[in-house]
């Protein structure tokens, strides 16, 4: 680690003891205040501490934004599995979860169709980022430069006919991803291939993860998955409620609902 960034990481520890001014940080990191100065700087432009009237310094409000993440995506598997064993239950068809990490989307969880034709994807494995329906609900919520940089930077492999073609095109399908609140993946991927998914908010609204259904078209025809959208975004709701701290009990126990 360069000592920089070693030295403004030492800075965070501190001031989670309470706020703390220019010379005592710099008496903490033993430096000259101008280096001291230097290194606050660049946390306060990232949002990780606030200068306050006094000119001590405190944690910033984003730290604790990204803590409440990163807690929210180390349970986030825990506490959606039930749902989606009970969702899985209730269907029959391939339950996922998705969440986005650095520039992949990666699922964490799967439940297998109980059908005999199986979808090949695995845990830990990155989704195909351009068409696959949990990737465009997790980038879908992204602020517009991070989506508009993100969309420009990515390569268009064209899978099927379907597939997106131009980061113009992405963008596109992510607004509407935006305002809809839902989105699919029918055949983008994979020709006999069909899937939904639906958002997982935080407690904050944002979007931590993405539920989705898929199914070979010849078992589950587009207009039936399309169909499934209701009981999909439910399972997911009750995945943020739980996240948020709300009912524990799984999906189809909270909705009176079970499995055939």
């Amino acid at each position: 680690m360069s000592q920089s960034v070693d030295r403004a990481l030492s800075i965070l520890p501190l001031l989670a003891e309470g706020p703390a001014d220019l010379g005592r940080v710099a008496d903490h990191l033993g430096v000259h205040k101008s280096t001291a100065l230097r290194l606050l700087r660049t946390l306060r432009e990232h949002g990780l501490v606030y200068r306050q009237d006094d000119q001590s310094y405190r944690l910033g409000a984003r730290l604790f934004s990204l803590a409440q993440g990163a807690m929210e995506q180390l349970d986030i598997r825990s506490i959606a599995h039930p749902h989606l064993v009970a969702l899985n239950e209730r269907i029959g068809h391939t339950v996922h979860l998705a969440v986005h990490e650095e520039d992949s989307v990666v699922y964490i969880d799967k439940i297998e169709s109980r059908y005999p034709v199986r979808l090949y994807s695995r845990i830990g494995r990155p989704v195909a980022i351009t068409v696959a329906a949990v990737a465009k609900l997790l980038l879908a919520d992204l602020p517009e430069p991070e989506r508009r940089a993100l969309a420009e930077g990515l390569d268009y492999p064209l899978y099927t006919a379907r597939s997106t073609r131009d980061p113009a095109a992405f963008l596109r399908e992510l607004a509407t991803v935006r305002e809809q609140g839902w989105a699919a993946d029918l055949g983008g991927h994979q020709e006999a291939i069909n899937c939904i998914g639906a958002p997982v908010r935080g407690a904050d609204g944002r979007v931590i993860a993405a539920m989705s259904v898929s199914a070979p078209a010849a078992v589950l025809p587009e207009r039936e998955l399309l169909a499934l959208l209701p009981v999909l975004r439910s399972a997911a709701d009750a995945v943020g409620l739980d996240c948020a701290g709300g009912s524990t009990r799984p999906w189809k126990e909270e909705q009176g609902q079970h499995a055939p």
